[in-house]
């Protein structure tokens, strides 16, 4: 009885870490379900999701000042129930071009369908033609999530 009580335990610790591991927005915010990108890609498309990625580095002062206007809005949680949302930092940006469509600027934030292509058609429309993944502040982030979530899902967003 007592090894049983002892595999519980252990069991439901490592389910608590996971859950906190899962969620946890590294600054971006720790109410929406991040996703690590080496699972983010099968979940979507087993859910029939987009991925919204966010590609960041530790020392980009344009990230440092981007994160809490992301993590700070409650429209950016709502939204993000549409997508598998994973952000990447620092050495695991993925190394195929297909993530830096129009150079390897930070942060890019891109949408990619169901079966993990980026959709090129879905970016910042109130931003840089030459940085088109670019976004200065949330409210550029959330026109391209309805954007995105009525492309991939066929409906509204929902909020």
């Amino acid at each position: 009885m007592k090894m049983l009580k002892l595999l519980l335990a252990v069991a439901l610790f490592g389910v608590a870490v996971n859950v906190v591991v899962a969620s946890d927005g590294r600054g971006w915010g720790d109410n929406v379900n991040w996703r690590p990108y080496s699972e983010a890609l099968a979940e979507a498309k087993a859910q029939n999701k987009g991925t919204m990625l966010i590609i960041w580095k530790s020392w980009c002062g344009a990230c440092k000042n981007l994160k809490p206007l992301v993590a700070a809005s409650s429209e950016f949680v709502e939204l993000s129930s549409n997508f598998v949302m994973s952000n990447v930092g620092d050495d695991e940006e993925p190394s195929d071009s297909q993530f830096a469509p129009d150079g390897g600027y930070i942060p890019r934030i891109l949408f990619l369908d169901p079966q993990g292509k980026v959709d090129t058609s879905i970016y910042n429309k109130r931003g840089s033609e030459k940085y088109k993944y670019y976004y200065s502040d949330a409210s550029q982030i959330l026109d391209a999530m309805r954007e995105a979530a009525q492309k991939f899902s066929g409906a509204e967003a929902e909020l």
